[in-house]
């Protein structure tokens, strides 16, 4: 069944500032059964960024302002079947002991990009970090003020914070 397409969530992978992880990876990671993944019939992204800022698009959608069954991700537990999910390799610390915005320019590039793809067809969306619906961290920065630095109209930022975190980033 279809449902009207409202968030745009972005994640980071939760790995160390420059470590290597392949669209591979985020498959086995959510698919594979536990302990060694989350046992999810799906993957929890529809969009990966590389730290070369190339996309890998692991569920298409079909340009419209529905989610349609089949292009339902797992991002954030509640919101998924209203939601596109995109996620940047990187938020940690090269130690790997802190978060850290390890958004990077080519990075930052492909997620405006993708950004601006999704206003395109659909200019109503909420545009959101994965910290603004779950208490954690992801994406490891807070994603309305980046949203400002692009001039993304305000109608399209989401700004709760009901974790407190826009005051962490």
């Amino acid at each position: 069944m279809k449902q009207p397409f409202k968030y745009l969530i972005i994640h980071c992978t939760a790995t160390r500032e420059g470590q290597n992880v392949t669209p591979d990876d985020i498959v086995r990671w959510h698919t594979s059964p536990p302990p060694h993944g989350r046992g999810w019939s799906r993957v929890g992204y529809s969009d990966m960024i590389l730290l070369d800022g190339s996309r890998r698009t692991f569920v298409k959608h079909n340009g419209d302002k529905w989610i349609d069954d089949g292009e339902i991700t797992n991002g954030v537990k509640g919101i998924n079947a209203i939601s596109r999910h995109v996620v940047f390799v990187g938020g940690l610390s090269a130690d790997g002991q802190r978060v850290k915005n390890t958004l990077n320019n080519a990075q930052s590039q492909t997620l405006a990009a993708i950004i601006d793809e999704v206003l395109r067809y659909q200019p109503d969306v909420l545009i959101a970090g994965h910290n603004q619906f779950g208490n954690k961290a992801c994406p490891s920065f807070w994603v309305p003020k980046y949203l400002e630095s692009l001039w993304i109209p305000e109608k399209n930022i989401y700004k709760k914070d009901p974790f407190g975190y826009g005051d962490m980033f």
